[in-house]
């Protein structure tokens, strides 16, 4: 006797049990070639052919800590869709903090000169890119597969304002000014235990971490920036939720004023900032 397929909703609910709905549903609409719409009207219907052991795979590897990103290939970042693969970070709802303050200090209507050091997917740069249109953004990174996806999402996403351009930090900027510079560079220390669990395992090492207290990019992008900003410029460094002191201090010494750091939606520092006075 043919044993019956089992219903969408059903294999959802089981696969929800184990690694959360917010994870599942992502994973079967994958799985299906769907989008969700679609799922609650055809949530009863029986599992084609195939599905369920496709569906099972996938919540197999993310039960085993590979990122749901990875897994679909793409990720929702700001009001955009990005393809994501192993080459890059997995873009993260709290990056869209630093965004939302890189677009407070940029005027929108008016020509303006931007940098996004360490582009990774290009979600910071295509972000900032979209919602000013009349500025010029150029985005660095030292990976030539990191560049290739960036360069591709900035096709796919219909944003043309963004150069792209390989190098380590400041290299590729060959002695010009802008009027921000942002990046979400490594900050984990290299002893981290959390490098070694969940997600992080699986995103590329050299992304996450930097020295052993975490911190040596962001010293050397807060040396450099000042050769790179216009007076009045602003630098704004994504980092862990107990650094925002110690970079507090690095952008004083420096010389940086208005030095402030901002915190996510769960109150941890997240994002350090300051102004080049010129």
């Amino acid at each position: 006797m043919t044993i019956p397929a089992p219903p969408l909703d059903q294999l959802l609910r089981q696969a929800s049990e184990r690694i959360g709905r917010h994870e599942a549903e992502p994973l079967l609409l994958h799985a299906l070639g769907r989008e969700r719409a679609w799922l609650f009207a055809h949530g009863r219907e029986p599992a084609e052919p195939g599905l369920a052991e496709r569906f099972e795979a996938l919540v197999v590897r993310r039960a085993a800590g590979e990122p749901v990103a990875y897994l679909t290939g793409s990720r929702g970042f700001w009001t955009l869709d990005l393809a994501v693969t192993r080459d890059t970070l997995v873009p993260r709802p709290e990056t869209e903090l630093l965004v939302e303050l890189a677009l407070e200090r940029i005027a929108p209507g008016q020509p303006a000169r931007v940098a996004d050091l360490g582009t990774g997917s290009g979600a910071i740069a295509l972000a900032i890119a979209s919602e000013r249109p009349q500025a010029q953004v150029l985005a660095t990174d030292i990976s030539d597969a990191a560049l290739a996806l960036a360069c591709g999402n900035a096709a796919a996403n219909g944003v043309g304002n963004v150069e792209f351009r390989k190098g380590s930090w400041f290299a590729a900027l060959a002695g010009q000014r802008f009027d921000a510079i942002a990046s979400n560079p490594p900050y984990i220390a290299a002893n981290d235990p959390h490098l070694q669990q969940g997600d992080l395992r699986f995103e590329p090492a050299a992304a996450l971490s930097s020295g052993a207290d975490g911190l040596d990019a962001i010293r050397e992008i807060v040396a450099g920036a000042p050769r790179h900003l216009n007076a009045q410029g602003w630098l704004l460094l994504e980092h862990g939720w107990a650094q925002g002191q110690a970079i507090r201090a690095l952008l004083a010494q420096a010389g940086f004023v208005e030095i402030a750091t901002a915190r996510d939606l769960e109150g941890r520092d997240r994002v350090s900032l300051g102004r080049w006075p010129g």
